[in-house]
């Protein structure tokens, strides 16, 4: 039988023991310690961001821009030779219309009214019929004149009538044609109005072929219109305006300004101012009578003379007239105005008759004055 024997100094034994594994793991614990800074390190290279500073290159020198030549200036346009002015219209021919052939049978253009240029019932110079060209654009306004010098009249105005009229005209060139004619005229002493109808017949037909008003006041001129409308066949109505308060007369048609003189009339009021006239003192057709009518486009200076006294025949039967005209005016209106006034008929117009300068005549005769 075998004796195992144990060693005398287990104590011993057993700190040397603990000493070595303590020893262990200081060392494990130092070298893990190194190894982690090793590592730290190395991170903390991979953090580090390098940067090297460069000096900015030099800023380049200012170049200076090369001069840029400018271009030649254009050329001046040659001013357009201004167009030569057209000769005036005659005062009773205003434009004939034209139509298709099928339109119907050729009727004479817009009879003129019982007023110079155009109220005194003459029609223009040639026939017309239904109008296929573009109305005249309004004319380029002229520097306002002022009118010529004019007189004051004593007025004292007919009463209120209507007349109705025969029609006969006669073209340039022959040809007749014939009509009737209506006219108004209304007044309470301190306002009026005056209207005008003008038409053809044409077989079973009446044609219309103008219609004009005036309405206004009365004062110690006489009559004193504050706006005149006219209305042709085929064209725009037009419209002219006596501004009392700033003294001109205008127009739609055009863009004049005249001035307006004491006493003016429209193209439907003249006819009753030389009416009250002569019922205020017959003795002043022994003179010249110079009196401003406004038309569509413009305003002129109408002269009338007394030519005498007449005997007409008419459907009312014989009247003694004074026969007043107004002669063409070269410059200014190429047709002749005539007008026959009946004292005993509060000196009403009687008969009118336009004359134009290619030989055509409108005569206008009443037939009935109602009261």
């Amino acid at each position: 039988m075998t004796i195992v024997s144990f060693p005398r100094h287990p104590r011993r034994i057993i700190a040397i023991c603990a000493a070595t594994v303590a020893l262990h793991f200081m060392t494990i614990n130092w070298v893990s310690g190194r190894i982690g800074a090793a590592e730290r390190e190395r991170d903390a290279e991979k953090n580090v961001i390098s940067a090297e500073l460069r000096l900015a290159p030099p800023s380049p020198e200012p170049v200076a821009p090369e001069p840029v030549e400018a271009p030649p200036p254009p050329k001046p346009k040659r001013k357009p030779k201004p167009p030569k002015p057209a000769p005036p219209p005659e005062e009773a021919a205003p434009i004939a219309d034209s139509a298709p052939a099928d339109a119907g049978p050729a009727v004479p253009a817009e009879p003129e009214a019982a007023a110079p240029d155009g109220q005194s019932g003459a029609a223009p110079a040639t026939p017309a019929v239904e109008s296929a060209q573009p109305q005249p654009q309004p004319e380029a306004a002229p520097k306002a004149e002022p009118p010529a010098s004019v007189q004051r009249w004593k007025v004292a105005l007919p009463p209120s009538a209507r007349f109705e009229l025969d029609v006969r005209r006669k073209d340039a060139d022959g040809t007749n044609w014939s009509g009737s004619a209506n006219i108004g005229w209304e007044t309470d002493g301190a306002t009026y109005k005056a209207t005008q109808e003008v038409g053809i017949s044409l077989l079973i037909a009446r044609v219309k072929l103008l219609e004009v008003s005036s309405e206004g006041t009365i004062n110690d001129t006489g009559i004193a219109p504050a706006k005149f409308t006219e209305k042709r066949r085929n064209r725009s109505a037009t419209a002219t305006h006596f501004n009392q308060q700033d003294q001109k007369i205008t127009f739609s048609a055009s863009e004049r300004s005249v001035p307006l003189a004491a006493g003016a009339q429209d193209r439907a009021t003249v006819l009753f101012q030389l009416a009250g006239i002569g019922r205020a003192d017959v003795n002043q057709f022994g003179k010249p009578m110079d009196i401003l009518v406004g038309e569509d486009r413009n305003a002129q200076v109408y002269s009338f003379l007394l030519v005498g006294e007449d005997e007409l025949e008419t459907r009312m039967g014989k009247l003694i007239t004074w026969h007043l005209a107004r002669p063409p005016k070269p410059g200014s209106y190429s047709a002749r105005l005539d007008i026959w006034l009946a004292p005993s008929l509060d000196w009403y117009p009687v008969q009118i008759r336009n004359t134009e300068s290619n030989g055509a005549v409108t005569t206008q005769t009443v037939t009935r004055i109602i009261k």
